[in-house]
């Protein structure tokens, strides 16, 4: 299988000598091309720190983080940044699309900052929003649009450049059950159909268990890791569920 993540003994302090805090303690882990990887944790146990490091948005403390190839713990500035454009996509709970562009415009933007010629630009956005059932409001504005819809938006801008990883956090919190299960199908359809490969951050045992693997974090170290298989979907539910009784957490948090 090709490797797409290895996360190598990575850890993360926040604070001062005098005044330490572990986010992240010895934490690796590897996924492989096509996967979808759930990452789950109780408030504080070091899963959005996990995400932010993968994400280059934090910097580890120590360890590596290798994305096709690349340790992204050695890159600075600009490569950085050109790095996160090219190879990494982002699915943000607040969907953080631009008011004053269009569905389409939103959608279209990383390809034009990429200076991709138009009308590759154009065949591609239309193909994508096809998939996603969005090709009725690619001239709509942000706030013409339902919180589903504006969702979509965001998974397409996501998925538009052909990242290597695509980067989930907390993507259902802020939509109904509605949106967010038609959400949830888009992010099936990407992996199964268009073999994407997917790194999700939540807290809801719904949400998770589309995944086909789950890690769970506790006081930032893996504490537990759960395989899908053939289980059916309802069957991985109850699995995630008493993964999440053994962790402490209250279950009116996870469910």
């Amino acid at each position: 299988m090709e490797k797409i993540l290895e996360v190598k003994n990575i850890e993360k302090y926040y604070g001062t000598k005098t005044n330490l805090s572990k986010a992240i303690d010895n934490i690796s882990f590897n996924v492989n091309k096509g996967e979808f990887i759930g990452i789950m944790g109780a408030s504080g146990s070091g899963k959005t720190t996990l995400l932010n490091t993968i994400s280059t948005i934090d910097k580890v403390t120590s360890g590596h983080i290798i994305i096709n190839g690349e340790d992204i713990t050695k890159l600075k500035g600009n490569k950085i940044n050109k790095f996160r454009r090219e190879e990494l996509g982002f699915v943000f709970q607040d969907f953080n699309l631009l008011d004053t562009l269009t569905s389409y415009e939103n959608i279209a933007l990383a390809l034009t900052i990429q200076r991709v010629n138009p009308k590759e630009i154009n065949k591609r956005v239309t193909e994508l929003a096809e998939k996603l059932g969005i090709k009725e409001i690619l001239k709509k504005y942000p706030y013409q649009i339902s919180g589903g819809q504006k969702q979509r938006v965001a998974v397409a801008r996501a998925i538009i450049t052909n990242p290597k990883l695509v980067l989930a956090d907390e993507p259902t919190g802020a939509l109904d059950s509605k949106a967010a299960r038609q959400l949830l199908e888009n992010f099936e359809f990407l992996n199964k159909k268009m073999n994407a490969t997917i790194l999700m951050v939540t807290h809801d045992a719904f949400t998770a268990s589309y995944a086909s693997r789950i890690l769970f974090i506790k006081d930032g170290k893996i504490f537990n890791e759960l395989i899908k298989g053939n289980d059916t979907r309802k069957q991985f539910f109850e699995k995630i569920i008493e993964v999440q009784t053994l962790l402490g957490g209250d279950l009116n948090d996870v469910i």
